[in-house]
């Protein structure tokens, strides 16, 4: 593509990537480390996971006993967690890393424009919300290396850990649906590289806060001589709202939630953008940030909190849960059948 051809996205017109858009993890490299009594984790096979950028270390520990209820569940659990128990990359087995490079390498912006255009002009299925919820419990996330349940016991999980800290009725449900969007994976997706994983944006440098950045080498957009730029094809403090950021379960969730529910703009940028942890955990791409991005940065950081810390053995009884969840899909999502 000559440079000539390639459309610059000025701040003024940020809807045109918005129409565009309208229009997993071995599950888990290795034993979540929060069980309670647990033997010394054995890391003999991931002698072979090569080095990453180095992550900011966390300062404080966070303590996860207002994150816990015992709905449902008979387990014990621990007291307090350290977040270096999380995401801890450097000690994942190779399919986690494996996964990653797919990623990198396919996540190209043609790719993602083909995905929208897919998203506008295909129906995939329509059914509840709690029937998508249920389909998704036969998920296991390739690209988490923090839990090994289903996803529906990790979204039991974080909605209940919201739940249990008296948080707004609309913020529970985003516990329960953020990763809704993974139900991609039994429609049309290529793959789980094109569900789950961090996200990040398209059209401009990919920077190193991104993991496993150096698989970027194997993504033609990494030598474009615009898409490899700082700014790409966008402007400074053009909002992120005028950014395309990679499509995954985030993106299709989102919108989703934004045509066919009344979650408020907190909810939908929770939603949106809880995977971009090069932006909201590491601090990357703030010249692309404009005021109002930095006022949901805040919002998005106290969701995550829930989305991650949350994450333990302890399994909720759905049976139990479903009446109360039930009531809170109808009061967000007033229509019964969802089309996704």
């Amino acid at each position: 593509m000559s440079n000539a051809k390639v459309k610059v996205i000025r701040t003024h017109e940020g809807h045109l990537l918005e129409l565009v858009d309208e229009d997993v993890q071995s599950v888990n490299a290795f034993k979540t480390r929060l069980k309670l009594n647990q033997d010394e984790y054995s890391l003999n096979d991931t002698q072979d996971t090569e080095h990453i950028a180095k992550k900011r270390k966390p300062q404080n520990d966070v303590e996860v006993s207002s994150l816990t209820t015992d709905i449902g569940s008979t387990a014990q659990e621990p007291s307090s967690v350290s977040v270096d128990e999380f995401r801890q990359y450097h000690q994942a087995k190779s399919r986690v890393r494996e996964f990653y490079r797919e990623q990198h390498e396919k996540q190209t912006m043609a790719f993602n424009l083909q995905a929208r255009v897919n998203f506008k002009t295909k129906s995939r299925a329509r059914m509840t919300i709690w029937e998508a919820l249920c389909k998704l419990s036969m998920l296991i996330d390739d690209s988490d290396p923090d839990t090994e349940l289903s996803q529906i016991d990790h979204a039991l999980q974080t909605a209940e850990a919201i739940r249990a800290d008296g948080k707004p009725r609309w913020m529970q449900l985003v516990g329960l649906v953020h990763d809704l969007g993974k139900i991609l994976y039994f429609f049309d997706s290529e793959g789980q590289w094109d569900v789950v994983g961090d996200t990040f944006p398209i059209g401009c440098k990919f920077v190193d806060q991104i993991i496993f950045h150096g698989f970027f080498k194997g993504n033609p957009d990494d030598s474009h001589p615009i898409y490899s730029s700082e700014l790409g094809i966008y402007e400074e403090s053009c909002g992120l709202s005028s950014v395309m950021i990679s499509w995954g379960h985030d993106e299709y969730m989102y919108y989703i939630a934004k045509s066919q529910s009344n979650l408020n703009e907190k909810a939908l940028a929770m939603i949106r953008y809880h995977s971009f942890y090069p932006w909201h955990r590491e601090g990357a791409y703030s010249y692309l940030m404009n005021k109002k991005d930095h006022e949901m940065l805040k919002e998005v950081q106290e969701f995550n909190k829930y989305d991650l810390y949350s994450k333990s053995l302890k399994r909720y009884d759905m049976k139990e849960l479903q009446p109360y969840y039930l009531d809170l899909i109808d009061e967000f999502f007033p229509e019964k059948y969802v089309e996704f």
